[in-house]
């Protein structure tokens, strides 16, 4: 992903998950089970630099082992 969508995916992803751990003692507490992993996922989503990185392709001297 690039920055922009991982940006927009991860701030989608948290306002879902606080939503639905905010409402949860309202309407009902399977909400919370479910907001709380989208939140989180959404934290790692929007933090997760690592994977914009293209890692260099390493060559090996012995191809026909």
């Amino acid at each position: 992903m690039n920055l922009i969508s991982r940006t927009v995916t991860g701030i989608v992803l948290i306002v879902i998950g606080a939503v639905l751990v905010g409402v949860s003692p309202f309407i009902q507490f399977i909400s919370l089970i479910y907001g709380i992993p989208v939140l989180i996922v959404g934290i790692f989503i929007l933090l997760n630099k690592k994977e914009d990185q293209i890692e260099p392709i390493k060559k090996s001297k012995n191809l026909n082992k």
